[in-house]
């Protein structure tokens, strides 16, 4: 396994580069779009050149996957892969809002083994190993547990109607920071119905996954990392006892907005 303490340490310099040059911090920021809509900044290709370096230093073996550097299939046979997000939360970050992270997992045979998410300008850092635990800011984490669907806690803008017995809480723009939520019990209940990368979410899950909550797809499926295309179709995160009804809650919608492919 890897040093834990120089990937700690890595990990944290990361998101002081991305802090010192956050507009929240006064920094005067360059950004724009890589298409409409997907907003990128100097700090995103900044924290990723480092990571890269640094990391493959740490571990020269390891592939990499990330979502400022171009894919390259070579990673595929690696036993060991690098899956990096910069910056999650890039809208948040530009404008000077706090919900972002750095995002940093290492996966072997398709499963995270280590994960860490540094949110410098939350006060927050998150790390988990696989069947070791997760802890924030060093204190264990144990997940929700609630048991009644109904009144479930959400990070969200709002809800559909047919939702409208769930329970708003504080969204960041950051995936990877709401599925953190749940780990922390902070919420009880993430889902999303769209695709979404690997990168975003590799070390957010294994956190939430040893912390206790429920990890799956869409569909109810376990995910997997470091595939041909690092896609997934759906991603759910919720206390255990009420993933069933969850997955029954968005069996319809995810059934008509997956590709018939699946």
């Amino acid at each position: 396994m890897i040093d834990r303490q120089r990937f700690e340490a890595i990990v944290r310099e990361a998101g002081r580069m991305a802090h010192d040059l956050w507009p929240g911090a006064g920094h005067a920021l360059d950004s724009w779009d890589k298409e409409p809509g997907t907003p990128v900044s100097e700090a995103d290709l900044a924290v990723d050149a480092f990571l890269k370096r640094e990391l493959g230093l740490l571990l020269p073996a390891a592939g990499w996957l990330s979502e400022e550097t171009a894919d390259c299939h070579s990673r595929l046979p690696r036993d060991l892969v690098w899956l990096v997000d910069p910056i999650d939360g890039t809208r948040d970050f530009v404008r000077g809002r706090s919900g972002w992270c750095v995002s940093v997992a290492l996966v072997s045979g398709g499963r995270p083994l280590i994960g860490m998410l540094d949110a410098p300008a939350r006060g927050e850092h998150w790390l988990a190993e696989a069947g070791k635990g997760a802890w924030r800011n060093g204190e264990p984490l144990n997940a929700s547990r609630r048991a009644q669907f109904s009144g479930a806690r959400v990070p969200a803008d709002h809800l559909p109607r047919e939702d409208s017995d769930l329970t708003l809480v504080d969204k960041p723009n950051s995936i990877a920071l709401r599925i953190a939520m749940v780990a922390a019990d902070e919420a009880d209940l993430v889902a999303t119905l769209r695709w979404g990368y690997e990168w975003d979410i590799a070390a957010a899950t294994l956190i939430a996954r040893e912390a206790g909550a429920e990890v799956t797809d869409a569909f109810g499926a376990q995910l997997r990392y470091n595939k041909h295309d690092p896609r997934a179709f759906g991603l759910l995160v919720c206390a255990p006892e009420i993933h069933g009804e969850a997955v029954a809650r968005l069996a319809e919608r995810a059934a008509e907005l997956a590709p018939r492919t699946r």
